[in-house]
């Protein structure tokens, strides 16, 4: 078998179970917040074995990166489940996937990190896609307030990458494993806390409800472990087109169980809006490497 057959199958599986994140999001019957707070709560006991399997040291405690990343990723999943609810499934998922941009742009403004041109190009072409599809919807849009949630899902992406940096400064001391562990721990625990203080159902009203934030644990699980496996045995450029199967996934997902069809203004738009960001992906990553190779030699 190809040496980059079995990440490239494995990233597959893990963007595409991703994608049934926000499906399982509309069947918790609990509140948004709480969603959040039972995806990281069941995550936690599948994450335990690997971090404290026998014969490896125990984890030492985490640093204030990782606690920040924590508290960034609580936002990130409060308002991204509040958007499923207020705006159809291929909004929300769409729009909180313009990530890599908002990360990117961040790295200019913060570690004056280098954009080139053609990033700026994949920008413009992910915001006008996602403008696009939020000004595309049709008479009767699903959702309880789309204009909203637009607005909410897109804000994720700034949450996010707020997470991704923290990460990014934890993973100097840590694994990937303890990172995913200690930040899901203050992630429930911040969660937990907005979903009472919100006064949230808490508790699914049903077994189906309980599958559901099951789901999402294992979701978590699965999709970003073998995402995370996999990005460190592929080259960047087919990572980032790759992943953005997760939006189609969640559109697809959405269509089929809420019968949430996209006007042809919209599906233009996302369209539109991936092509952007695999694009603005492609060009960093080639900058980057780049960089790193004038700075070899």
């Amino acid at each position: 078998m190809n040496s980059r057959a079995l990440p490239l199958i494995a990233l597959l599986a893990g963007a595409c179970a991703i994608g049934f994140a926000p499906i399982f999001v509309r069947l918790t019957e609990t509140g948004p917040a709480a969603a959040g707070f039972w995806r990281m709560a069941l995550a936690l006991p599948l994450l335990a074995p690997f971090l404290f399997r026998p014969g490896r040291s125990a984890p030492g405690r985490p640093s204030f990166a990782i606690l920040l990343a924590g508290l960034f990723f609580a936002g990130d999943l409060a308002l991204w489940h509040y958007g499923i609810g207020m705006t159809s499934v291929a909004n929300a998922t769409v729009l909180a996937n313009l990530t890599p941009i908002v990360v990117t742009v961040a790295g200019f403004l913060i570690f004056r990190d280098k954009v080139g041109p053609l990033f700026l190009v994949g920008m413009a072409v992910g915001i006008a896609g996602a403008w696009t599809m939020a000004l595309g919807r049709g008479p009767g849009a699903p959702g309880t307030n789309p204009p909203l949630g637009d607005l909410l899902s897109a804000a994720t992406a700034l949450f996010y990458a707020g997470y991704f940096f923290c990460v990014r400064q934890g993973r100097a001391n840590f694994g990937t494993t303890a990172v995913m562990f200690w930040s899901s721990l203050v992630t429930a625990g911040a969660l937990g806390i907005l979903m009472l203080v919100l006064g949230e159902q808490v508790i699914p009203a049903s077994l189906a409800g309980w599958g559901a934030c099951l789901g999402l644990a294992v979701v978590h699980v699965t999709g970003q472990g073998a995402i995370a496996w996999a990005l460190g045995r592929l080259p960047t450029a087919t990572a980032s087109v790759v992943v953005l199967v997760q939006p189609a996934v969640a559109a697809a997902l959405g269509w089929m169980i809420f019968s949430e069809a996209m006007t042809p203004l919209q599906g233009l738009g996302a369209l539109a809006a991936l092509a952007g960001v695999a694009i603005a992906q492609w060009a960093s990553a080639r900058d980057q490497a780049r960089l790193d190779q004038s700075s070899v030699q």
